[in-house]
């Protein structure tokens, strides 16, 4: 099949690579204008940007999809991979088999920005990835293929999204086959089962350490490393990396933090959590034991 392409971040790679090695032709790929990055905000290509100039693909980078309209008559689909951008009513039928989501959840279950995310918060043991036509909707098109795996009990959000990612693309591969000779055809999302996964913000990452420690150890893992789980001590800022459990700790106040037999424990409204690296904002990371040697006076984060 001709297909064009329409992703943005790092996520997106594994798709746009897989079609490209397949014998599907990738007449374009679309993808967000260049964005200011790091320090010095250089306007800098998005990671799928990249690939396609690497393998010499016409890329677009329109501010709204409505400005590039005509280039959509001539593809039989176009597969989309965070993309980041609303797909206009107006397009969603130009292709012969419409715009075909990759979407990193086991749909109607976390339609929307983070399911990923939402996944590890809520403490799901599966998830997936759902291959969908888009529609007017938040992630409610008909379903085409979906594959399940499990989550780890150790497994941080960036961990798992590399892994679905991986996962998605021969999905996708697989979604575009069966659409090419009929062998799939869409089915409407379940009305029992759905809910919702926004965008994370800076303050849902910010550790409640009278939560119970499951619930911490997620919390710390749903956002790493996006945007960063953080707790402060004083009025600095701290960003704290995934945490490991200590079940036989319980006698600490949620949010004290102490050194016992070379662990840095913080308790939380159950048992105790070990650290095991941390950051000031603006600083480079450190390992938990020297950044605790350093303290003149007693921890307690807040």
């Amino acid at each position: 099949m001709r297909v064009a392409f329409a992703g943005t971040p790092d996520a997106a790679v594994p798709t746009l690579t897989a079609l490209l090695d397949s014998e599907h032709e990738v007449a374009f790929v679309v993808t967000r204008p260049d964005a200011p990055k790091g320090r010095g905000r250089v306007l800098t290509p998005s990671p799928i940007a990249e690939v396609a100039s690497t393998n010499g693909i016409r890329t677009l980078k329109p501010a709204k999809l409505t400005e590039i309209a005509n280039e959509f008559v001539d593809v039989d689909c176009v597969v989309v991979v965070a993309y980041g951008g609303l797909v206009p009513r107006e397009l969603l039928e130009v292709p012969k088999h419409g715009w075909i989501n990759v979407h990193f959840s086991l749909l109607p279950h976390w339609r929307g920005a983070a399911p990923v995310q939402y996944a590890i918060l809520s403490g799901d043991d599966v998830t997936g990835v759902t291959t969908f036509q888009i529609d007017e909707g938040l992630d409610t098109g008909p379903m085409l293929a979906y594959l399940t795996t499990s989550i780890y009990s150790s497994e941080a959000a960036t961990d798992l999204l590399d892994r679905l990612a991986i996962e998605g693309a021969q999905l996708a591969l697989a979604t575009v086959a069966g659409l090419q000779t009929g062998a799939i055809h869409p089915l409407h999302q379940p009305i029992d089962g759905i809910s919702h996964a926004p965008k994370i913000t800076v303050e849902d990452a910010r550790i409640r350490w009278s939560d119970p420690a499951l619930a911490v150890d997620r919390r710390i893992r749903a956002v790493t490393s996006e945007p960063g789980a953080w707790s402060m001590f004083g009025d600095v800022r701290y960003k704290i990396d995934p945490v490991e459990l200590q079940p036989d700790v319980a006698d600490l106040a949620p949010g004290q933090v102490e050194l016992r037999d070379g662990k840095v424990l913080v308790g939380t409204g159950s048992h105790a959590v070990s650290l095991r690296t941390l950051q000031e904002s603006g600083r480079n990371p450190v390992a938990a034991k020297a950044w605790f040697n350093n303290q003149s006076s007693a921890v307690i984060f807040a």
